[in-house]
């Protein structure tokens, strides 16, 4: 599991030793802003009236691109460098979130892994990304 920057960062070094990884998008996302997601609402709305163009979206709602997912991007890159077929999974509450599980797709994530009441809306949400990426 990868869960936190430093993880991210030494994927490389990691994929040595696996046959495949798994983000924890939750906890990476707290790791990577500093925050916990059960006190993020504190603030969040606040910062989004601050600085609008910085978080348009909960990241703990949908995964946030720009900063966890350059991370996870780099990862799947450094990882596959040493171990090409590599499988690549994402856990989480993201999981269930279409526009996380078509980023996913993106950069080269082969499933994801959520909660049992997740299941529905994380199958749902693969289907709507796979038929946006067919057009």
């Amino acid at each position: 599991m990868l869960e936190t920057p430093r993880a991210c960062l030494i994927a490389r070094d990691l994929a040595k030793h696996v046959s495949f990884i798994a983000f924890g998008t939750n906890d990476l996302t707290q790791a990577t802003f500093g925050m916990g997601r059960d006190d993020a609402h504190n603030w969040l709305s606040a910062y989004k009236r601050l600085e609008p163009t910085s978080l348009s979206v909960d990241p703990f709602r949908s995964l946030d691109r720009n900063g966890v997912g350059a991370l996870m991007r780099l990862a799947i890159l450094e990882a596959r460098s040493v171990r090409e077929n590599l499988h690549v999974y994402l856990c989480g509450e993201h999981a269930a979130d279409t526009a996380t599980i078509g980023f996913a797709q993106e950069i080269g994530a082969n499933g994801v892994s959520c909660g049992p009441s997740l299941v529905p809306a994380a199958r749902l949400s693969a289907g709507k990304a796979a038929a946006a990426m067919a057009r």
